[in-house]
């Protein structure tokens, strides 16, 4: 008995496919025809295989970008919380000047209350010399009336004498008043500044400094302690940056071996269907190998004729479309190719139902024209339906796609999942045939069909 493996991510286990070893009594026909279906049962499960392998590498391709875009985050967050450090070190240290800045000022408005009631006492001494002075006048006033005349002129003079000190002790009495008021708001403001290290008394101007110095400590403390998790993070995050590099390498090398694996069974079969005995897939190598001859017969004839030269038939010069997603492009015979190829393209799809299209490409995988259901215009923002249905004026060169175009061996056959957008993939077959317009390759006949 031979057995195949055959199981599917969320379709439950694995469940062995059982094909009967052919008898000795088996003819070549037989023999060809089983052998035929089991490299096709083959070749799907290679391609299934190979797709989810492409998904998971494009999955672990994302990843490592988050991780190095999140790490570069980290890095970033562990600079600004250096630049916070620095800061808070700095305001620290302007909280200490300022205190000292203000105990200077203490001092010096200490120095100034001295100075003030130094005034102040000077003031009363004037009131005193004042009130002294003025009583020495009105006696000498009173002295000089009753001298009479000849008392007169210094009764002037005491009266004027008089009246002076009376000014004098009236700005005495001012000058101790506002220097009274003044000395209260400098005492105030002596009390508000000073600290008193001693009995641990401080004054308000120093309770709001300490205050400020406890919340750009509380800051400092919470900076370095989220950069000591950020440091612990960046080291998870190299380790997982390391862990998704390893996983990332150990998919490709499953890919390649899935690669090697799908060209085993592709070979085997493209010699089933060389063998000269007709298969399941026989038709629709006839019909690639027909439909690429009528399409090289066409753009000889158009050469020939004059409708198009050889140098614009062979044009590279992909030229972008505006506002297109998935990106389409033009070429000098995109005019050509929309008249000539529909004819060969359409008449294909009735060959069976389950032809999913027939398109003619370019030797770098570029599709002029499409079949019809797949060549309506593109919708503005919309990529998902534009991927499925607008697939004309676009270049596939995938594996597939440009195995296709620049293969010239008389028929490839080849297995692969389709992107249909939205994350929705179908797996097919596709046989493909070479173009040639007067014996040089202008690409291939690309017919793909259903399982």
């Amino acid at each position: 008995m031979l057995s195949l493996f055959r199981g599917r991510e969320g379709q439950g286990p694995a469940q062995e496919v059982s094909t009967s070893t052919p008898s000795p009594g088996m003819d070549a026909k037989a023999l060809i025809q089983s052998l035929q279906k089991e490299t096709s049962g083959l070749g799907r499960e290679a391609a299934e295989v190979r797709g989810v392998l492409d998904d998971s590498i494009k999955g672990a391709e994302r990843q490592q970008q988050a991780v190095a875009t999140l790490a570069g985050h980290l890095q970033a967050i562990v600079k600004s919380q250096d630049g916070i450090s620095e800061v808070t070190g700095h305001s620290l240290q302007s909280v200490a000047k300022a205190r000292g800045a203000v105990e200077d000022v203490g001092r010096e408005v200490a120095g100034v209350v001295d100075t003030l009631r130094e005034v102040a006492e000077a003031a009363q001494q004037i009131t005193q010399i004042a009130m002294q002075t003025r009583l020495v006048a009105f006696n000498a006033s009173v002295e000089a009336k009753r001298a009479g005349e000849a008392g007169r002129g210094f009764g002037v003079v005491a009266d004027a004498v008089k009246d002076l000190a009376a000014k004098v002790e009236a700005s005495s009495k001012q000058i101790m008043g506002t220097v009274g008021t003044l000395d209260s708001r400098i005492g105030t403001l002596a009390r508000e500044i000073r600290s008193d290290g001693a009995d641990g008394w401080q004054g308000a101007f120093h309770v709001a400094l300490a205050e400020v110095e406890q919340g750009v400590d509380r800051i400092a403390q919470a900076a370095a302690h989220s950069r000591q998790l950020s440091q612990g993070m960046n080291e998870e995050m190299a380790l997982i940056e390391r862990e998704t590099r390893g996983a990332a390498q150990a998919l490709q090398q499953a890919m390649a071996r899935s690669e090697s694996f799908l060209k085993v069974s592709e070979h085997l079969m493209e010699l089933t269907a060389a063998s000269g005995i007709e298969t399941e897939d026989t038709p629709y190598i006839q019909a690639a190998q027909q439909a690429a001859a009528q399409i090289s017969k066409l753009l000889e004839d158009a050469v020939r004729t004059g409708s198009i030269s050889a140098t614009d038939l062979f044009d590279e010069h992909y030229r972008p479309i505006a506002g297109t997603n998935p990106p389409q492009v033009e070429t000098r015979f995109v005019g050509l190719a929309d008249r000539l190829f529909p004819q060969v393209q359409e008449k294909l799809l009735e060959l069976s139902p389950k032809v999913v299209y027939c398109i003619a490409v370019d030797r770098n995988g570029y599709v002029p024209t499409h079949n019809r259901k797949y060549c309506q215009p593109q919708r503005p923002g919309d990529v998902v339906w534009n991927t499925a249905n607008s697939r004309y004026r676009r270049v596939f060169n995938d594996r597939t796609g440009l195995a296709s175009a620049r293969n010239r061996r008389p028929f490839l056959l080849q297995t692969y999942r389709r992107d249909m957008g939205g994350g929705r993939f179908v797996l097919m077959k596709e046989v493909s045939a070479p173009i040639l317009v007067d014996g040089r390759h202008w690409g291939g006949l690309r017919l793909a069909y259903q399982f």
